[in-house]
Parts: structure tokens; sequence; C-alpha cells
């Protein structure tokens, strides 16, 4: 006899797992924002933060991916949520990867230079964050709507910030190799925000589903 109890139970589970996985990204974006901000030796510590939050969202990942094979019922279209687990998973692999860079480049990169980018991802982030819990709640497009407005709102003045970042690029007293490192730090930024969008597109589609 089948149990709507389980079934029940199986639904909450990803829900959990999605939220989860929600909050390693935004916990990984608000270190890299620490980061930015503190002196060396407070850096180390929260690098190996950022390194085990991608590494824990990995594992819910996979954790997602399993619970798919063997539960018959779902909250939502396994697509959905396949695709929002994967976006999700992104965010913080993107972000230890600029972090990555960031430890091997040069100090006389200005790493300031970043700070606004990184403000307007954590915004991204924890509209994210925000949209994924409203899922177990059930349909409230409005909330959802108004996260995803402020999530595009912060894409959108990200890209007027990487606009303004590579015009001093160009214009800048820069050698040719400070170019490339900054190029590709304002980059990965660039890309992690570019996640929290995807991720966030995600999200309000599903909610556009069940409305």
């Amino acid at each position: 006899m089948i149990s709507f109890k389980k079934l029940l139970g199986k639904e909450e589970k990803f829900y959990d797992l999605l939220e989860a996985s929600a909050e390693e990204a935004r916990v990984s974006t608000q270190l890299l924002a620490k980061i930015l901000r503190e002196d060396s030796s407070a850096s180390a510590s929260n690098i190996h933060d950022i390194i085990n939050a991608r590494r824990k969202d990995k594992r819910i990942t996979q954790k997602i991916t399993e619970e798919l094979c063997k539960t018959f019922v779902t909250p939502f279209e396994r697509e959905d949520i396949e695709a929002l687990s994967l976006a999700l998973y992104r965010i913080p692999k993107t972000v230890e990867k600029l972090v990555e860079r960031l430890t091997i480049c040069p100090a006389r990169v200005p790493r300031e230079s970043m700070q606004r980018q990184i403000v307007l991802l954590v915004e991204a982030v924890e509209a994210v964050d925000f949209m994924v819990k409203q899922l177990r709640k059930g349909v409230n497009l409005e909330r959802i709507q108004e996260a995803n407005n402020r999530l595009q709102f912060a894409e959108g003045e990200a890209d007027k910030v990487m606009l303004a970042l590579v015009k001093d690029l160009y214009n800048g007293p820069y050698e040719a190799k400070e170019v490339v490192i900054l190029m590709e730090l304002y980059d990965l930024v660039e890309a992690a925000v570019d996640r929290a969008r995807d991720a966030g597109q995600i999200v309000l589609q599903i909610m556009l589903k069940y409305s």
C-alpha cells in the first residue's frame, strides 16, 4: 500500500534541499564580500569557508539527483528541480573560482574596484534565496515577482558597473598583465550575477506554471 505520508515527506525533502543549496550560495557570496573588506589574515579563514560551502553545495546537488531517481512524487516537474539545483550550485562554484584567482593575483591589483560588483552580487543572491524559500509556501506569485524585480535591478546595475570598470581598464594606467588579471576577475563576478539571474528565472517559471 502506498504511504501518502511518506510521499508528502519526500516532497518536503526537495524543498529542504533546494533551500539548503540557496543558503550555501548566499553564504559564499557574503564571505566573498567579507574577504574584500578585511585583511589577508582574516581572508584565509573565509576562503576556507567558501571552499567548504561549495563542497557542501555539491553534496546537496548530488543528493537532489539521488532523490529524483528514487522518488515517485515530486513537488513540481523533475526537469525544473534539476535545472534549479544546477543553477544554484553554479553560484558558489563561480565564487570559489573567483576567490582562487584572488589568492594568486599580484598584491598591487586593486581589489576595491570590485566591491560595488560584489555588493550587487550579494543583493542578487539574497533575492534568489528568498525566491527559493517561497516555493514551499505555494503559489505566491506577487512576492516572487517582487523579488525577481530586485534581482533584475541588481543584474542591470552590475552590467553598468562592469561597463564602467572596463572603461577604466581601457583608459587607466594599467600594465598589460594587470588588464588581463582584472578583466578575468570582473568577468567572474559578472558570471556569478548571471548564475543568480538564471536561478531566479527558473523559480519564476516554476511559479508561473502553477499559478
